[in-house]
């Protein structure tokens, strides 16, 4: 076993349950591989104007001023301590501890380290921890000092019962003692050769203790192929896994249901449409499962380009299924997709086509008879269209010959739900990922990195352009005042309008509601709560929208009444619909113009972004308005003028991602898992990623089962973890 799974107890004692507690850290490899967050330099003074309140942070400054203030009336007092870095200034809080007074002498510099809180206006760290800087021949100077001497302060991602300084001492006990013989390099010897990187023990030394910024930069270098490399082996591993799996070739033919459906259109593919079908039918014609991630801007096309795989892989003699995360879409999936086909979705029934099939629908809330005949479409092969939710994935829906899957807005489903559905065909069908939300080339090359990826960066013909605008509307009441009048002004002119908001108001929804309410008390957060949709649409028929038709939409409703909903949006029989997030994707309504988000600053940019799509999608400009509460100044405010500055979905995935701290991208979000990317940026590092792809597979290539490169295979577990790996050979 290495040392680097040994366990931090081992080396550090009592300290070592609050590395574990604090920052979820147990093991030695843990521990080397929270690197830090900045440094800084010997004397260099941290801006204090830059600290947020409730940030665990650790400070360099000078102390400026020294007060011991007795109580009133009672026993104890306080040491009121003021530091500055030459700008700004912090206090200091220390409670009934008067002995600090004679080592805290004004012009004495250290670090400082606690909880920022806020006390008559003023930012404080209450009773931090510190550790000072010697003054030269001064006796009282902690021996730590020495180890600042002319070098960089590393400066980590602490929290209270871990501060900075407290880690720094950790990883300098377990760096001293560590017998670097005993710890294999994953990456061949030739590889750090070519690439010029310094050797793994080399670059855990320097990335902790640099003498100076060339040895902090060596050691980030390497650190980031290791973090870029093994996550690409691990890739190029499940590619090659796949390209050796056997698959039916679903070959277009001529004459058949593909070129009946191309006759039907009333409009010609964009240049966009028809090179992602191009690629699909050349993936789909041969013996191994095509793994595709088509992704392209909200309204560019990607469903039709679906639909036109799916009726191929239909002339080929399979059956196809697309996998919807909600019931309202799907539904709307299959409505639009009947509407279009028209005659040629009339399999088996009078006045279907020659060429025709049947289209079926599979939710869980259907009804027992209907439930029985769709599943009879399906294993009979009648049906050679299904569209469903996470009700095809279950044991009793059987295929006769599954051919292809199309996973819409993969984001929304796990690993296994995806897997579930692959497995009920007898080979491996084709896969066709689609996502409107635009990732960035180098996420795509590390999150999908298993997936060959096409792009749709054009809008169809007819697509109207889409006007965003920030309405403050506690600092502008009037402005949320025009936002109403612009929304009758739309229906006067025969146009539909959304009301979006976070939170939908029924009886299950306050119980969340007051969780989170307490929650958010003991944080100090005394924001009210969010908007609910009951609330927002009774206000708006007694109010500002009176006379109008409102209607309400959210995930809770029953599912024919959902349906009822938009069917009736849909046919124009309703003006406004105040609806959650349930329309974020899929809903396609052409003569809707006009958005309202209430509480905009609480979604995220790319929601935002796909909820904006919804108008806009006739002939007739779309209009978005984002309500917010937040100030002017403030980060949540950025982030919507952002939103509204551009419609680059790609340019706004970016900012996203770095909002979100991008290491999150291969975390939570996509696995479940605590992120591996701890140095590398998926933004900035493009060039490594793509050498690191490059050389993984060349290595992958040659030695499939890595048999030698025994290092790299137990990498891939201890960087990645278990489960990550498991995530990626599910796919």
């Amino acid at each position: 076993m290495s040392p680097l799974d040994d366990d931090l107890k081992k080396h550090l004692g009592a300290p070592a349950k609050q590395l574990a507690e604090g920052l979820d850290l147990h093991t030695v490899g843990d521990l080397l591989h929270h690197f830090p967050r900045r440094y800084n330099e010997r004397g260099e003074l941290t801006s204090l104007d830059s600290l947020e309140v409730d940030e665990h942070v650790t400070v360099v400054a000078r102390i400026e001023k020294c007060t011991l203030i007795p109580f009133r009336g009672r026993k104890g007092d306080r040491l009121e301590v003021v530091v500055t870095d030459g700008r700004g200034r912090l206090s200091l809080t220390f409670f009934n501890q008067r002995w600090r007074e004679k080592e805290l002498r004004p012009g004495r510099s250290g670090l400082f380290a606690g909880k920022v809180g806020v006390f008559n206006r003023t930012r404080q760290l209450t009773n931090p921890d510190y550790e000072l800087f010697g003054d030269g021949d001064d006796p009282d100077a902690p021996k730590a000092a020495d180890r600042f001497a002319g070098r960089l302060i590393p400066v980590y991602p602490a929290s209270a019962k871990a501060p900075s300084w407290r880690l720094a001492l950790a990883v300098d006990t377990i760096l001293d003692g560590m017998d670097w013989t005993q710890v294999p390099d994953p990456v061949p010897a030739s590889l750090l050769d070519s690439r010029g990187l310094i050797p793994l023990h080399q670059a855990l030394e320097q990335i902790h203790r640099p003498r100076n910024q060339a040895e902090r930069l060596a050691a980030q270098a390497r650190l980031k192929w290791d973090e870029a490399f093994v996550l690409q082996v691990a890739l190029a591993r499940r590619r090659a896994e796949d390209t050796a799996r056997p698959a039916v070739a679903r070959k277009p033919r001529t004459g058949g249901l593909l070129d009946a459906f191309d006759a039907k259109l009333p409009f010609t593919l964009t240049e966009g449409q028809q090179r992602v079908c191009a690629e699909v039918f050349a993936d789909l014609a041969t013996e191994h499962p095509m793994h595709r991630l088509l992704q392209g801007e909200v309204g560019s096309g990607k469903t039709l380009v679906a639909l036109r795989a799916m009726l191929a892989v239909v002339d080929a003699g399979g059956q196809a299924a697309m996998l919807a995360p909600t019931e309202v879409l799907a539904q709307q999936h299959h409505r639009s997709i009947v509407e279009m086909m028209g005659e040629l979705a009339q399999g088996g029934m009078l006045g279907g086509a020659d060429h025709a099939t049947k289209v079926t629908l599979l939710t869980g809330s259907m009804g027992v008879a209907a439930r029985k005949r769709a599943l009879l479409d399906l294993i009979t092969g009648e049906a050679g269209l299904v569209i469903g939710t996470h009700a095809l994935i279950e044991d009793k829906v059987q295929f006769l010959d599954l051919g292809l899957v199309v996973v819409d807005e993969q984001h929304r489903f796990g690993v296994e739900q995806r897997d579930a559905l692959r497995a009920k065909a007898e080979r491996p069908p084709h896969l066709l990922v689609m996502t409107a939300t635009p990732i960035p080339r180098t996420v795509a090359m590390t999150v999908f990195g298993d997936l060959e990826t096409s792009v749709l960066d054009q809008l169809p013909a007819g697509r109207s352009p889409i006007s965003s605008h920030v309405v403050p509307a506690l600092e502008r009441p009037n402005f949320l005042a025009r936002a109403w009048e612009r929304i009758r002004e739309e229906v006067g002119k025969g146009h539909q309008a959304y009301v979006v908001t976070p939170r939908i108001g029924d009886e299950e929804d306050e119980k969340a509601l007051k969780k989170a309410e307490k929650a958010a008390a003991k944080d100090g957060d005394d924001r009210r709560p969010p908007l609910a949709v009951l609330d927002v649409a009774e206000e708006l028929r007694g109010g500002p929208l009176a006379g109008l038709r409102v209607e309400v939409l959210h995930g809770r409703m029953a599912p024919d009444a959902k349906d009822e909903v938009m069917r009736a949006y849909s046919a124009g029989e309703v003006d406004v619909l105040v609806a959650t997030t349930v329309i974020e994707v899929g809903v396609n309504v052409p003569n809707a113009t006009v958005m309202v988000i209430m509480d905009a600053d609480r979604f995220g940019v790319s929601q935002l972004h796909q909820l904006r799509g919804r108008v806009g999608r006739g002939s007739a400009p779309g209009l978005c308005l984002l309500v917010s509460d937040m100030p002017a100044a403030s980060a949540a405010r950025e982030r919507l003028d952002a939103v509204a500055g551009t419609l680059d979905g790609f340019e706004l995935s970016r900012i996203d991602l770095e909002q979100r701290r991008e290491g999150d991208v291969l975390g939570q979000a996509q696995s479940g898992v605590k992120s591996s990317l701890r140095v590398l940026s998926v933004l900035e590092d493009e060039d490594v990623i793509e050498a690191a792809r490059a050389e993984a597979t060349a290595l992958v290539e040659s030695d499939p089962e890595l048999t030698e490169h025994p290092a790299l295979r137990s990498a891939l577990d201890s960087l990645l973890g278990a489960e990550r790996a498991e995530y990626l050979e599910k796919g």
